[in-house]
């Protein structure tokens, strides 16, 4: 089953002149993977009351949207997943904003409400003085896809990618595998980035998807093997599982994790090397408990590292997705890939 492991496409809005281009290019992507002209429709409207809004309020303060398909297994695409990301002032009260009517600029107040009746998903995190994400997801009429994984393995997992600026393709990335025993997700970062990064990277996602499910540890010593005639990769893997309660990592080179519990927070350290290149002669799995009230964010060196939830009140309520959303909005780096990945247990 496809996880939604593809990359985000960005679209910079530095001013109101870009929107007719940024609409009719979300709508082209949205046409060529499948979309009916009734659902391109309520994806144009989505994308001109973001933009609209973004006008009145912020005057396009680090405005962007991020746009990515939604595949179900065999790589059908279903959907488009849709986020819109500014610095401008944020809403003090954004769940009042929602209604039909409430306006902060004077208006008729219908962009969030319009925006949210248009989707099948939506969700919003705004403070103020931090600025406003809006999540949005938008399925093709009746390919919404199952959620059984998130019943049965008691988890929920999002994900922000995007390839540095000027790329196409994105040297990170990362991939899920689901077992009776649990879950399994490899994160990486090839080398640099580009077309070789993005080749590496991909080697090592194939490589991880015929492994035998075994310890973190031994799917590594394999990818590291696989992966000697790429340009190499740093990269994690973990296990987790709701009936042991049990959380495993084990990781090579700098990709960082956190794990945050009810009563306190621990990094996820990982050995120096390089995947397909040098790594040291024994490495073993860390073990961390795991359940409900746990998250774990993993990310590439493409995002700050010096990030803090305490920043943002009430943020790990919300959608995993729009979670790493936010930590990309106000960290990342801009000269490399990023790839923000966020696990929740539920259960």
């Amino acid at each position: 089953m496809d996880f939604n492991v593809n990359a985000h496409q960005q679209f910079l809005f530095p001013d109101r002149s870009f929107q007719n281009i940024i609409r009719r290019d979300i709508a082209r992507i949205a046409e060529a993977h499948g979309f009916s002209e009734a659902d391109t429709g309520r994806v144009n409207i989505v994308v001109t009351e973001m933009a609209t809004n973004l006008h009145k309020h912020t005057s396009f303060q680090g405005a962007e949207f991020l746009v990515k398909p939604i595949c179900l297994e065999g790589g059908q695409t279903c959907g488009l997943e849709l986020l819109c990301l500014d610095n401008g002032p944020g809403m003090r009260d954004p769940e009042r904003m929602l209604e039909d009517g409430v306006s902060t600029f004077g208006s008729m107040g219908q962009g969030l409400g319009a925006i949210k009746r248009q989707s099948d998903f939506f969700d919003i995190y705004s403070q103020r003085g931090l600025g406003t994400i809006i999540l949005t997801r938008i399925y093709r009429k009746g390919m919404a896809p199952p959620s059984r994984f998130r019943h049965l393995h008691k988890f929920e997992l999002g994900a922000v990618m995007v390839p540095k600026a000027g790329e196409a393709l994105s040297g990170d990335a990362w991939a899920l595998r689901l077992a009776q025993e649990g879950a399994y997700l490899l994160v990486l970062d090839g080398l640099g980035h580009g077309e070789h990064a993005h080749q590496a990277a991909q080697s090592a996602i194939e490589a991880f998807k015929k492994e035998p499910k075994v310890a973190p540890s031994e799917m590594l010593r394999s990818i590291h093997a696989a992966i000697k005639r790429t340009r190499g990769a740093v990269g994690v893997v973990t296990r987790w599982s709701a009936g042991t309660h049990l959380l495993q990592y084990c990781g090579i080179g700098n990709i960082s994790g956190r794990l945050f519990m009810p009563d306190s927070v621990k990094n996820l350290l990982s050995y120096n090397g390089t995947l397909g290149m040098t790594m040291p002669s024994t490495i073993n799995d860390q073990q961390q408990s795991w359940g409900p009230g746990h998250l774990m964010v993993l990310h590439s060196d493409g995002l700050k590292s010096r990030w803090d939830f305490s920043k943002y009140p009430e943020l790990t309520r919300h959608d995993p997705t729009l979670m790493a959303a936010v930590l990309y909005k106000d960290n990342t780096r801009t000269v490399d890939d990023t790839l923000v990945v966020v696990v929740r247990a539920t259960a």
